[in-house]
């Protein structure tokens, strides 16, 4: 099959669906070797680029804990994995999100039906009821937040709560595209799993596999060279006019802090009104030119500190201005503007 035009919508299956993991063998044996050995952390702070795989991980481990009970089980103690059958019972249940024992704090719909742009407070206070019950699940409570980066203020606050008293026998996977914006009082609590970005060959083989494209397409090629080891943004690029969206405003996110009014009037006019995947790879391109630069400042010793700060604070407005952009299928133009004003003054 050949590779979808920009017009297209990919179906890509949620990570609780998805049960192949690309890369991260690492990160896998990280985990499985930690809850074999009887003492696993209750907390694990993962944590990586967007779209590499951090919440497959997440669900793999999930899943592979709330199927084997016991650590020292010799199913344990000899699995060179945290794989399961997809035909195991358990595989099911969580796909279904019909497993007592797992909560998964992600953003979701609000009354009318509109995606919210934050984790709220009162969904993450689930957390007290769930590990507080006895009586509905044996054995593990595993709780996912995908993604850490999205709870607001309150709700952070309330899952911190929870990890400073964690119950017997729970597991909290937390996952965040930067780590730099986690509460250092959540970092302090948590075991830092750091996942790099996948390689051209397992971006190839992960796309391939999600948008049914054969592994010889020129374009698959391309994107997966110009996905900087993320297979969301693989995806996002699928389309050719999205690749050339994606290379557009990456220029123009160099020359910052200087902006030029009339190549953001067009970049407006590029983005369309309700085009989806051009909205998608303008997002995906602006996460990553801040993402870089906030990693960048993070692992220098001497880092302008205000200015990670500045960019943290930043993105989180950019994101939710995104998400409202889309969840409300608002003119793009402004957006354009707002990003790169934000970005100007955060970077003078």
């Amino acid at each position: 099959m050949s590779a979808k035009s920009s017009e297209q919508t990919i179906s890509v299956p949620h990570p609780r669906e998805t049960t192949a993991l690309f890369g991260h063998q690492g990160a896998e044996a990280t985990l499985l070797n930690a809850y074999r050995g009887g003492r696993v952390p209750h907390a694990w702070l993962i944590g990586g680029p967007q779209g590499i795989g951090k919440a497959t991980l997440a669900y793999r481990m999930a899943r592979f804990v709330l199927a084997h009970r016991d650590p020292t089980s010799p199913q344990v103690q000899s699995a060179t994995s945290l794989g399961l059958d997809p035909m195991h019972p358990i595989v099911r249940q969580v796909a279904a999100e019909s497993h007592g024992g797992l909560l998964t704090l992600e953003r979701s719909l609000n009354d009318k039906g509109v995606m919210r742009t934050v984790i709220t407070v009162d969904e993450t206070r689930q957390t007290v009821s769930f590990f507080g019950s006895t009586a509905a699940v044996d054995g593990w409570r595993v709780c996912i937040v995908d993604t850490v980066d999205e709870l607001n203020a309150n709700a952070a606050n309330a899952l911190l709560k929870v990890l400073e008293e964690p119950p017997l026998r729970s597991l909290f996977l937390l996952v965040t595209h930067a780590q730099a914006r986690v509460l250092p009082t959540i970092q302090s609590r948590c075991r830092k799993l750091a996942l790099r970005p996948l390689s051209v060959a397992d971006v190839t083989r992960a796309t391939s596999q999600a948008a049914e494209i054969e592994t010889s397409d020129p374009l698959l090629k391309e994107v997966a060279e110009a996905s900087e080891g993320s297979v969301s943004r693989a995806l996002n690029l699928l389309g050719g006019g999205a690749l050339k969206l994606h290379q557009r405003t990456a220029s123009l996110l160099d020359t910052l802090p200087h902006v030029d009014p009339r190549e953001l009037h067009a970049l407006g006019d590029a983005l369309g009104t309700s085009d989806r995947v051009a909205l998608g790879a303008f997002v995906d391109s602006v996460d990553r030119w801040i993402g870089e630069r906030m990693r960048a400042d993070d692992a220098n010793a001497n880092a302008n500190l205000p200015r990670l700060a500045r960019l943290a604070e930043v993105w989180e407005k950019i994101n939710r201005a995104a998400r409202e952009t889309e969840s409300y299928n608002l003119e793009r133009k402004p957006l354009v503007f707002s990003v790169f004003g934000l970005l100007a003054e955060a970077t003078r």
